[in-house]
């Protein structure tokens, strides 16, 4: 179950952007797709699919690792070129939960 859990959250994350990619260009139907799918990428429409392709794998390991472990692997790394106070600045600054930034922020304090 979990695993199928998973999966969807892999698949919905793509149709996110796509439905609201779609809703940008106030056209509907075909049009609004093709429109959607060519904004999207970088080569047009395949582009745009390989872009939901590549987000859409993404998610999927996003998921399967966690949220919260990634998060705090990018900080960890970032670290290497920011001192630690710089680090809790570009946090703050960060549209993340309030609880999500305490935690990083104090994992920023015991690395």
């Amino acid at each position: 179950m979990d695993e199928l859990v998973k999966k969807l959250a892999g698949f919905g994350m793509p149709a996110i952007i796509l439905l609201v990619a779609m809703n940008a260009t106030g056209l509907a139907g075909a049009a609004a797709l093709t429109s959607a799918l060519a904004a999207l990428g970088p080569f047009g429409m395949i582009g745009g699919m390989g872009l939901l392709l590549l987000i859409g794998l993404s998610a999927d390991k996003i998921t399967e690792v966690g949220y919260e472990k990634i998060t705090k692997l990018v900080v960890e790394e970032q670290l290497k070129t920011f001192s630690k106070e710089e680090m809790i600045s570009k946090i703050k600054k960060y549209p993340i939960s309030k609880g999500m930034k305490l935690k990083v922020i104090d994992f920023v304090n015991h690395v």
